[in-house]
């Protein structure tokens, strides 16, 4: 077997690893669509426990730099991570609140935004951005209104919704380079030159 159709093959099952990652990246999308509350708690506590790890790493790479002007500032930045993962952890449904009311602001103040400047700039895309703004204000106010119930499901829709594009991405991307290097190694196949076949001197040497 020669050396390119190794090489194939083991890119291509890279490829369907990738493209296995981004099917169960799917099916917990869906699911988490479905049960958003508990997508909703776990989003949260996976954010904990990102701030948590994240501060021990940069509390222990500040270690490793003390004596350098940066040390406090690299101290300081890895306590609050780890307080903010700790608290995050302890209390999740307070945290989905509190973020989903910041979220309900982002969503007010892009869509107020994107209103006004539609409104007085009047580009080519005026429809697009008025559209646009009037979508982010709607789901503020909706988000907004039904607070705090609303935060048992916004953060887990979202969390699940990204899961499912990401692995919508993973699988596409997957199949797509399992076809291009099946088709490469195919290639490669027909031009090789086959071992097999007998070695015919030059005329010089023939005669």
């Amino acid at each position: 077997m020669n050396e390119p159709t190794v090489e194939g093959r083991k890119l291509s099952r890279s490829f369907g690893w990738l493209a296995l990652l981004g099917t169960l990246l799917v099916i917990a999308g869906v699911i988490g669509l479905v049960y958003t509350g508990v997508a909703t708690l776990t989003s949260m506590l996976l954010f904990g426990w990102l701030l948590l790890v994240g501060g021990l790493v940069g509390l222990l790479h500040a270690i490793e730099s003390r004596g350098t002007n940066y040390f406090w500032l690299g101290v300081v930045v890895a306590a609050l991570n780890i307080a903010a993962g700790v608290v995050v952890i302890k209390h999740p449904e307070g945290t989905a609140e509190a973020l989903t009311m910041f979220a309900a602001l982002l969503f007010l103040t892009g869509g107020v935004f994107r209103l006004v400047g539609s409104v007085v700039v009047r580009g080519p895309q005026m429809g697009w951005t008025l559209l646009q703004g009037a979508f982010g204000l709607l789901l503020g106010l909706l988000v907004l209104f039904d607070w705090p119930h609303s935060s048992l499901y916004v953060l887990g829709c979202f969390f699940s919704l990204a899961l499912l594009f990401d692995g919508l991405g993973l699988i596409a991307f997957g199949l797509g380079g399992r076809r291009i290097v099946s088709m490469v190694s195919g290639r490669l196949d027909e031009t090789a030159p086959n071992s097999y076949e007998p070695i015919t001197p030059p005329e010089d040497e023939q005669k």
